[in-house]
């Protein structure tokens, strides 16, 4: 695994540290409505002012084309000094008069939450003159906001190019985790990926051929496998257009020894709403006016024996339609069966993409797994064995 610099590594003490984090948080009339974001920043907040560093937070929220208030970080900075329980100044700006007289009124140990960097085209051009401005500002950089390290923006890469660079707590945990997931994993590797589409995990599903000994492919996408094998789906979500693509899935896992498992038994209804009329059939038993909204039981039964011979599991996606009772029931077996493990101290799990998180606490098994990540673009990018900008820029 590749070496950061880490807080362990800095010297905080009276320095201006700008610190990229990810406040782009879902709110309800202008209260933040889950805060698990910011928790996540907490360990290196309460690092850096401890040490006595003046933490200076940079971040995105939204989409805003140009500056709009409506889009502002100033009700987020409360929360945030809600959580941190210190308090937590806030400036109308991330660069020019306003940020820097911000800046210099900043004791050791204080926090400040800078304007949302997006109110300036130059954040996602990563434009040279934007970095220098938002540099000017502080004295190091540390990089906290792994969600949004496969972006190359000025706050999550340029920056990184021009003062030195540290791992936030929350970003060295997550490299540490996927590192020992897929870099130099303990093996056998066992990978479950779900969710509605291959289309939209074709990299994913060919690196992870490549990485893992077993890969199991549940949700839609499993249908599109099923029907390049010659298996009717009935009315199923399927890609019927990828067939040849599942295909040569299916021959390049055989040649690098990866072994598929798909389902053998489904559930199936004619209806898609929760609790709907339903029926569980061995895959090759689909009616035509059915559809598989969920793996069956003999399904659960064989991933839970493949567990059983696997050291390290990676998880992308549901089973199923898990928000629809009873079609749920794959994933959260399954989801608990790995907590368990992990638990017991046989397994090490590594989940993340926002569906997956989703799933995980629907099964109440989230708080069990070594480590689950909030990051969905960037935790996918990682999967696919895609270099992120953020996380490169980090390298000793």
């Amino acid at each position: 695994m590749p070496t950061f610099r880490t807080l362990d590594d800095a010297d905080l003490a009276g320095k201006r540290v700008l610190v990229r984090v990810d406040l782009n948080v879902p709110m309800d009339n202008g209260r933040v409505s889950d805060d698990t974001r910011i928790q996540a920043i907490l360990p290196t907040l309460r690092t850096i002012t401890e040490k006595g560093g003046k933490a200076i937070l940079l971040s995105h929220f939204g989409r805003p084309k140009g500056r709009d208030e409506s889009q502002s970080l100033a009700p987020v900075a409360k929360a945030v000094e809600a959580r941190l329980g210190k308090p937590v100044a806030f400036a109308s700006d991330c660069v020019g008069e306003d940020a820097a007289k911000a800046v210099s009124a900043l004791a050791d140990g204080d926090v400040l939450v800078l304007e949302n960097t997006r109110f300036h085209a130059g954040e996602e051009k990563n434009a040279a003159d934007f970095v220098q401005q938002l540099a000017a500002l502080g004295d190091i950089y540390v990089n906290d906001a792994f969600s949004a390290a496969h972006r190359a923006h000025a706050s999550t890469e340029g920056l990184a190019h021009k003062l030195t660079a540290f791992a936030g707590r929350s970003m060295q945990k997550e490299l540490e985790a996927l590192g020992t997931a897929l870099e130099a994993p303990q093996r056998p590797v066992l990978a479950v990926v779900g969710g509605a589409k291959v289309s939209s995990k074709l990299e994913l599903l060919g690196n992870l051929t490549a990485k893992v000994d077993i890969l199991v492919i549940g949700g839609g996408m499993a249908n599109t496998f099923l029907a390049a094998k010659g298996v009717k789906v009935g009315k199923s979500l399927c890609e019927h257009d990828l067939a040849d693509t599942a295909r040569q899935v299916l021959a390049t896992a055989a040649e690098r020894g990866c072994e598929i498992v798909l389902p053998v038994d489904a559930v199936v209804t004619k209806t898609f709403a929760a609790n709907a009329p339903h029926r569980v059939v061995p895959v090759d038993q689909v009616a035509e006016d059915e559809m598989i909204f969920d793996a069956g039981p003999q399904t659960v039964a064989l991933v839970k024996e493949k567990l059983k011979t696997a050291k390290t599991v990676v998880w992308n996606g549901p089973f199923g339609a898990f928000e629809l009772p009873p079609f749920d029931a794959a994933t959260v077996a399954v989801a608990k069966a790995v907590a368990e493990a992990t638990k017991a101290g046989i397994l090490l799990s590594v989940a993340g993409g926002g569906d997956t998180v989703a799933a995980l606490n629907h099964a109440g098994a989230a708080q069990d797994f070594s480590y689950v990540s909030t990051a969905g673009g960037a935790f996918l990018e990682w999967l696919e064995g895609k270099q992120l900008p953020g996380v490169e820029a980090l390298r000793r």
